[in-house]
């Protein structure tokens, strides 16, 4: 879990992730949204796959990228559990 907030800790990374909300992208499609080089963007891409919370898929010579939705909903899980455990704490 260290990993992946590390990950999410980076703007550029959590626009990569906006952006992948929308649809599933190249990397280039992606580098046109920012002013930053290719290879940046796909550092950033393989740290987000490195964690797990992008996905990427071969189609003819392209590579798509697409949000993981199953990490998001164990991270979604574990906000949920510190949530009630911090609750359940402060009931004492």
């Amino acid at each position: 879990m260290n990993k992946i907030f590390k990950a999410l800790a980076d703007p550029t990374r959590r626009k990569i992730l906006e952006l992948l909300k929308e649809k599933d992208l190249t990397a280039g499609e992606i580098a046109d949204f920012f002013n930053i080089s290719k290879p940046s963007i796909s550092h950033h891409l393989n740290i987000l796959k490195n964690v797990g919370l992008v996905l990427s898929e071969k189609v003819g010579q392209n590579i798509y990228y697409s949000l993981n939705t199953t990490a998001f909903q164990e991270i979604m899980k574990w906000i949920f559990d510190f949530m009630e455990r911090r609750d359940n704490d402060e009931d004492k």
